[in-house]
């Protein structure tokens, strides 16, 4: 191995350059209207719902269901800069959502006060060990009223493996390059990520690390934090057009129930 990562590197890296470096994926609205088609045909969501985006970034999701006469989203990510967005986003549309910077491990919302949980995007492996991620989870099940629904948007950890190239890189516009280079250790990618700009030179050059989950291993860790009627439809991707973008184009959706 030559590439290591902070353990918390996700506690700095979800800044304003993210939302360059990453925009293909998460700023582009018709992916995000697809990603909500998606969740409205699998959840037995409504309006009048109170719907949790945990580890919401910058609240692409939510703003999208305000705009489809959602009004009781609540929206919590540990990046402050993400949720500022957030919140200039939704004055802009006069939509009228919560705003809470937490960790996901421990909100600080009431037990059983929300009818689903989503977490949505690949925000899910970046601690340190899957104990954390299913501290996340059993967050999730204690935040959902009886019967209230879970679902996980995540990587394929199985489609990655046999797919991901060791370096990639992209243009955006014509100022900025990203290149990445992975390496895969068990189960987690270990990513170096540098962003140049043509004309200021060196923007980034940081590291950080995914944990994967196969199928199985997503259900099994759904079921032990107490889900029921659990399911993992497995590849999906929003984009449309091919090409490499990171982990965002070989998804696998993770649904469960709270008893």
């Amino acid at each position: 191995m030559t590439i290591e990562a902070d353990p918390e590197w996700w506690k700095t890296m979800f800044d304003e350059l993210y939302l360059i470096t990453d925009a293909r994926s998460v700023c582009d609205e018709e992916i995000t209207r697809r990603e909500v088609d998606l969740i409205c045909r699998l959840l037995p969501i409504r309006p009048d719902q109170r719907v949790l985006d945990l580890c919401s970034g910058h609240g692409r999701h939510s703003l999208e269901f305000c705009a489809r006469g959602f009004s009781r989203c609540i929206l919590v990510d540990y990046s402050e800069y993400l949720l500022r967005c957030g919140r200039s986003s939704a004055l802009e549309r006069n939509h009228s959502m919560g705003f809470i910077q937490a960790d996901a491990r421990s909100t600080g919302l009431a037990s059983a006060s929300f009818d689903h949980v989503l977490i949505l995007g690949n925000s899910f492996g970046y601690l340190r060990d899957v104990a954390g991620d299913g501290q996340i989870l059993k967050e999730a099940h204690r935040v959902l009223r009886p019967a209230g629904w879970l679902l996980l948007d995540l990587t394929d950890g199985t489609a990655v493996r046999e797919k991901l190239s060791p370096e990639a890189w992209h243009e955006i516009g014509r100022e900025i390059i990203v290149c990445r280079r992975r390496e895969v250790e068990g189960d987690t990618v270990f990513v170096r990520e540098m962003v140049l700009s043509k004309e200021k030179g060196l923007l980034r050059d940081r590291t950080y690390a995914v944990r994967f989950y196969d199928p199985a291993q997503i259900a099994a860790l759904l079921n032990r934090t107490g889900f029921e009627s659990v399911r993992v439809l497995t590849d999906f991707s929003p984009h449309r057009t091919p090409g490499d973008y990171g982990f965002m184009n070989r998804r696998m959706i993770a649904l469960g129930r709270k008893a």
